[in-house]
């Protein structure tokens, strides 16, 4: 490959302008070095030196040729280096033999005076090596390629010889490489080889062990299979028994199902006869409830007379308090005892129709749970106006119905400030120590086993308290609806 190719990163393998000669002196500045060193070649017939071609570097001897240029070009003085390598001389050292080689290349090719001061330092770092390669001799134990490195630099006598064993002995050590690759390759290869037998050995021992396996199943299946056919023909002759027996039991199948045909239709004229006296029964039935709902409603005109004339007698005046005032009064300090029959009033239901139905039972009383039914139906507004809005809602419920109506709120004293409650509506708050859900208990409890008493709240607990003592427990959904109807 050319030295001056502009894209070649290695030092060229003619040098037009170099002859075979002695380093010229770099410290003399002059063109003198440069021309003497050309006069030191050969001589032609007409007295003239010659050029002659440079010999093919090996590709290490280029790459350590650039090397040695690019560590000391930064060594010399700004006025020594060529202005092309200027630029280079001031890359990083990593990167000034990568990036820089084609110019140092060229520069070697085509200024030999360039080349005598890059040698001339190149030397002195070389030490004892140098002297050795400017001698024309080189050390056997020294590296090939630094030697013939120096020598193409400094050129002396012989120097051509000290490239070509250079080259000789790198592709040596090239060929004793791709041997020694050759040689791993092919230990490599023996010892899969020695893998593959050892693998196809135990293969051959386990397939071995199979067939030896397979013929014992084998003649355990043969066996197997006697025992199958032996086994067949028993069951085709149990068979034949067995379709003989099943004819038989169908003829006493045919001879049964007629019998209970028969039998069948005597049930039936009995069925028919039985329904004839039911209806007659029936009818004798209808006839007695109607003579008891006779008497029973004289009894009971009998029982409403008396009470109207023990009334009298009495002189009962109308109360002026129910039992929800006195626990109002009171907040039952004194535990009650639960009324006897509570279940008889419970019912479990959060239809919103229900409530209208509760409320036209005559003298109901509607408890209701008040924070719990304003927080789920007027959340967003302050406290005193749910109270406001729920308690004038519940007078027109109390207006349209007559019946009582108690809400009920959590408080440690009753607030001040609170508009008049709306007729038939008592408003009350629990005291310190005592939550709304344990006054509305305690209402519940007050009120006379028989009497309709509804609960509104949609807390669980409340409901299933208030449900054990009689009361009807209904969600806040339905008194909201009923509210926003009215």
């Amino acid at each position: 490959m050319p030295l001056t190719e502009p894209y070649d990163d290695h030092l060229p393998q003619e040098d037009p302008v170099a002859h075979d000669g002695a380093v010229g002196d770099p410290d003399s500045g002059d063109e003198d070095a440069a021309a003497a060193a050309v006069s030191s070649g050969p001589v032609g017939p007409a007295g003239e030196p010659t050029i002659e071609p440079e010999p093919t570097l090996p590709e290490p001897v280029r790459q350590r040729i650039v090397a040695l240029t690019a560590a000391v070009l930064p060594t010399l003085p700004g006025d020594e280096v060529p202005v092309p390598l200027r630029r280079v001389a001031k890359f990083a050292p990593n990167r000034r033999a990568r990036l820089g080689a084609p110019a140092i290349a060229a520069q070697l090719t085509a200024d030999p005076l360039f080349r005598q001061r890059v040698t001339a330092r190149v030397l002195a770092d070389a030490g004892d090596l140098g002297a050795a390669v400017v001698e024309g001799t080189a050390p056997a134990a020294a590296d090939p390629v630094e030697v013939a490195a120096l020598a193409y630099l400094a050129r002396p006598r012989g120097w051509r010889e000290l490239i070509d064993a250079s080259g000789a002995a790198v592709r040596a050590e090239a060929d004793s490489a791709v041997v020694a690759e050759l040689v791993r390759e092919a230990e490599q290869r023996a010892t899969r080889a020695e893998h593959d037998r050892a693998v196809a050995r135990v293969e051959a021992e386990k397939l071995r062990d199979e067939l030896a396996r397979v013929r014992e199943e084998l003649g355990q299946l043969r066996e197997e299979s006697r025992q199958l056919a032996r086994t067949l023909r028993e069951t085709q002759a149990r068979e034949r028994k067995a379709t003989e027996l099943l004819a038989t039991e169908r003829g006493r199948a045919a001879r049964a199902s007629a019998d209970v045909d028969a039998e069948l239709r005597r049930a039936r004229a009995r069925l028919a006869e039985a329904e004839a006296a039911a209806g007659v029964a029936r009818a004798s039935a209808k006839e007695a409830r109607s003579v008891d709902d006779a008497r029973l409603w004289l009894l009971l005109e009998t029982i409403g007379q008396a009470a109207v004339g023990l009334r009298r007698e009495l002189a009962l005046d109308p109360v002026d308090k129910l039992p929800a005032d006195f626990v109002a009064d009171a907040f039952a300090e004194q535990p009650g005892t639960a009324p006897a029959g509570p279940a008889a009033r419970a019912r479990d239901t959060d239809d919103p129709a229900r409530l209208d139905q509760l409320l036209a039972l005559p003298r109901a009383h509607l408890v209701v749970d008040g924070y719990n039914v304003t927080k789920r139906g007027f959340g967003e507004m302050s406290l005193e106006q749910q109270r406001k809005r729920l308690i004038t809602g519940l007078g027109g419920i109390a207006a349209q119905t007559g019946d009582e109506v108690t809400v009920v709120f959590d408080g440690a004293e009753r607030m001040h400030g609170l508009p008049p409650a709306p007729r038939g509506v008592r408003v009350l708050f629990s005291r310190k120590g005592e939550t709304a859900d344990e006054l509305i208990r305690r209402l519940v409890r007050a009120e006379p086993a028989g009497r309709p008493v509804v609960v509104v709240s949609s807390d669980r607990e409340v409901a299933d308290g208030v449900r054990r003592h009689g009361a009807y427990p209904l969600g806040a959904d339905s008194l909201l609806r009923r509210l926003a109807r009215s």
